[in-house]
């Protein structure tokens, strides 16, 4: 169809072919699946969000109950736009756009759905948790590289110094900036290998997919190594949390008996601070072994808790969904904390099979906390691999169920 005026309380705004922001007075719609909705549950664009356009795709508009593709009134091409959400906030609905047959695949960041209100942009999403140690200002840039040659200074022959300063300085990673700046919680990488192959892993993708966005770790890290970074970061009086299992690495099961012992020389030396894990939870024994050498907590990566849902996701070697629910329970009556890390996606997660699924799990009572993740992927990608058939009933819908059974948010929220 061509532009034409309608009158509409979300309207369309999209990219033209000079990189500007376009607004319309045409109908807004949104996607949630394969399926396409007119817009609603719109909160304005949050500071700190990223402004996105979707190249190889055209935007879609709402007319006469169904979506419709918005035409350029010249040659130029226009560009349906996504938002990147900023941490503290969940995302309700996906883009709505018409694929093109030389469409790229998009690289992996949580597309959202924008629209205009009033010439101001307005985003489908939810502030589910209070991002203040999450908030970017809160991580002076000017600063870090003076607090990476202290730490550096201090503890010269430690690889994982070396590999963090590389993740805080590169890549932006909070979790690494805080070994620098001696607070909250500090990732600390253990594990090159991984016994899973998810969809959009942020480290190692097969050539099918796109680039990942920053580098796996490439050694293993002595039990020394570990326990020195460790108790130095334990020793801050800001809430230390030290976490195995980030981003650039694998799964860090794989390197159980290096953190084992390296907990051991940990809780020799000092009982301060959270000591946690990141994880598929693939070993209910080595995770036992764990939580008695000093492990406080872990938080647990599912996109679902149907088991079809999560062998095509996750694409486990070795080890299927029963075996990481039984490792919960088990750990639960050791009385470690159990977080949930949700992949979210609207369309998938909040079908009445998948919420039917999480109702049942919840009910057992051992999961204590659910964060909430935008999951980073193409959708159409994702849908292509995991076709959906039932139709979403909004991920709000989605927070307000799983919310009956445990507190749901973005963060991890520990205590002693």
């Amino acid at each position: 169809m061509t532009a034409h005026k309608k009158k509409s309380k979300f309207t369309l705004v999209y990219m033209d072919a000079a990189g500007e922001l376009v607004d319309t007075d045409l109908e807004a719609v949104v996607r949630s699946g394969n399926k396409f909705l007119p817009a609603k549950n719109f909160i304005p664009l949050p500071p700190g969000s990223d402004l996105m356009y979707l190249p190889g795709r055209a935007p879609l508009v709402w007319v006469a109950n169904e979506a419709q593709v918005v035409e350029s009134a010249d040659e130029d091409p226009i560009y349906p736009l996504a938002a990147i959400l900023p941490a503290g906030y969940s995302r309700l609905a996906l883009p709505a756009y018409e694929k093109q047959e030389d469409a790229p695949l998009l690289p992996l960041f949580g597309y959202t759905a924008v629209v205009s209100l009033q010439r101001e942009l307005y985003v489908a999403a939810k502030k589910t948790d209070d991002p203040e140690k999450w908030n970017p200002l809160n991580y002076p840039n000017e600063k870090l590289p003076a607090a990476v040659a202290q730490v550096r200074k201090m503890l010269p022959n430690n690889r994982l110094v070396e590999h963090l300063a590389h993740c805080a300085l590169e890549y932006h990673c909070l979790t690494a900036a805080n070994i620098f700046f001696h607070r909250w919680e500090g990732g600390l990488p253990t594990s090159p290998r991984c016994n899973a192959n998810c969809l959009g892993c942020i480290s190692l993708q097969e050539s099918e997919c796109c680039p990942s966005p920053q580098a796996r770790i490439e050694f293993s890290p002595t039990p020394e190594e570990i326990a020195e970074l460790a108790i130095y970061h334990l020793e801050s009086k800001e809430e230390p949390i030290i976490s195995f299992g980030q981003g650039c690495e694998g799964e860090p099961l794989l390197a159980s008996l290096q953190i084992e012992k390296a907990l051991q020389i940990i809780r020799k030396t000092t009982t301060k601070g959270i000591i946690n894990m990141n994880t598929n939870a693939h070993s209910k024994d080595k995770l036992l072994k764990l939580r008695a050498a000093g492990l406080d907590s872990i938080r647990v990566s599912m996109i679902s808790a149907v088991p079809s849902t999560y062998e095509s996701y996750h694409r486990p070697h070795g080890y299927s969904l029963n075996d990481v629910l039984e490792a919960g329970r088990a750990l639960k009556k050791e009385g470690l904390s159990i977080s949930i890390n949700l992949l979210t996606i609207p369309g998938l997660n909040d079908t009445p099979s998948e919420l039917k699924a999480w109702e049942n799990l919840l009910k057992e009572g051992w999961i204590d906390l659910i964060q909430i993740r935008n999951l980073n992927i193409d959708p159409d990608w994702f849908f292509n691999v995991i076709p959906v058939e039932e139709e979403g009933l909004g991920i709000e819908h989605l927070i307000e169920v799983l919310g009956k059974y445990a507190p749901v948010g973005n963060f991890s929220h520990y205590s002693k």
